[in-house]
């Protein structure tokens, strides 16, 4: 059995779930790194990583590494590449990503062009052509280079993971799917215990954790750029992923997850979003402000993205909101908090100090993922 080394990109402070996740879909982690994790599997991997990971934004196949301070090198180092054992004759291939971190090669205009000649070059000798005519299917190439090491991978995914076909609704400043994700999994949060969003917008956050209770792939209903590539998974690799994720998904259980807004369009907008998720059953949104945040259960998670004042006429309204949440989070007594924001006065007008904050990038934006944690809840046998 062949392995393969994949690459899994994430959000910049979430490495630590992503890890989690791979490893549970039974592969070995080989390295953690600032933005992405990488480990080892079978051709089969690249269907179950595409399918059942949650925080990944894609899946690329390590198809190199290698040092390069001068174009040359660069040259070379792409050319050695084996990439006859990936591309046919009639592949389109390019170098759709470049970047660079503190690294002599830095242009990535120049980086793209000259990997894509030495890809040529390469393929040139190995199937004795003069000319591809790139009309089959497509392999896209990403590189980054850091302290001079390149890292050359295929990008098996396509259209990005948080992508997973549901979200067909938005409104402005939405947060990603797999950012939502990863922040869930960044709590104690379980399917038994209650959530509550009252930003809720698209409803990304109720819908991600109706989801995981529900065991949900969240790629089960999309398709990948790398299913018709004939010389990684055949097609039954992908047929049995995706059966078993179908197998999977258990929609017969009781949740208390929750979404509040203050629009109505914007709840009707995350109503069809858990629609489309297969999910509306296990959720309740409503139009809601925060200020009447409440609920009668114990031992609850608030988790949430308000406003930051990305605007400038947005950000007068920031204190009343975030003193609200505050107010009414004071009053449950036994819940958790777990607010991502980007505004820098969030914990003043909470009225607490975080027990633990957590720096992520939201794209480009630093924000924090700010803590507040609860007690736990008795075990079981002892609740009454």
């Amino acid at each position: 059995m062949e392995l393969f080394e994949f690459i899994a990109p994430c959000h910049f402070g979430t490495e630590a779930v992503c890890r989690r996740e791979i490893e549970d879909l039974g592969y070995d982690v080989v390295s953690v790194e600032d933005g992405k994790v990488t480990f080892k599997g079978d051709a089969q991997a690249v269907c179950y990583a595409n399918i059942f990971l949650r925080t990944t934004e894609r899946i690329l196949l390590k198809a190199g590494q290698f040092k390069a301070e001068t174009f040359e090198e660069l040259f070379q180092g792409t050319k050695a590449i084996p990439w006859e054992r990936f591309i046919p004759a009639d592949g389109k291939f390019w170098v759709a990503k470049a970047n660079s971190v503190k690294s002599r090669l830095f242009s990535p205009s120049d980086i793209q062009s000259i990997m894509k000649k030495a890809m040529v070059e390469r393929l040139k000798e190995k199937y004795h052509k003069e000319w591809f005519p790139e009309t089959g299917d497509s392999y896209p190439v990403r590189v980054s280079i850091l302290k001079d090491i390149v890292t050359v991978g295929l990008d098996t995914t396509g259209v990005s993971l948080h992508k997973r076909g549901y979200r067909k609704a938005t409104v402005k400043a939405p947060i990603t799917e797999t950012l939502a994700a990863s922040l869930i999994l960044l709590t104690p949060w379980k399917k038994d215990r209650i959530l509550v969003d009252p930003f809720c917008g698209s409803g990304t956050f109720a819908i991600e954790a109706a989801m995981m209770a529900a065991d949900m792939a969240p790629g089960m209903n999309r398709s990948f750029l790398s299913e018709s590539w004939k010389m990684l998974a055949p097609e039954d690799d992908w047929k049995i992923a995706r059966e078993e994720a179908a197998d999977r998904v258990n929609t017969d259980i009781k949740t208390d997850i929750q979404g509040y807004d203050i629009d109505n369009s914007v709840i009707s907008m995350a109503r069809e979003n858990a629609r489309l998720a297969g999910v509306e059953k296990l959720i309740h949104l409503q139009r809601r402000s925060v200020d009447s945040l409440s609920h009668p259960g114990k031992y609850g998670f608030i988790i949430t993205n308000p406003p930051y004042g990305e605007r400038l006429e947005e950000k007068k309204d920031l204190p009343l909101l975030y003193r609200s949440l505050g107010e009414r989070f004071a009053l449950l007594d036994t819940w958790s908090l777990y607010v991502i924001s980007a505004w820098d006065e969030t914990e003043k007008y909470i009225g607490r100090k975080a027990d633990k904050n957590r720096k992520i990038y939201n794209g480009m934006m630093k924000t924090y993922f700010y803590q507040f944690i609860g007690p736990r809840p008795p075990k079981k046998k002892e609740l009454k």
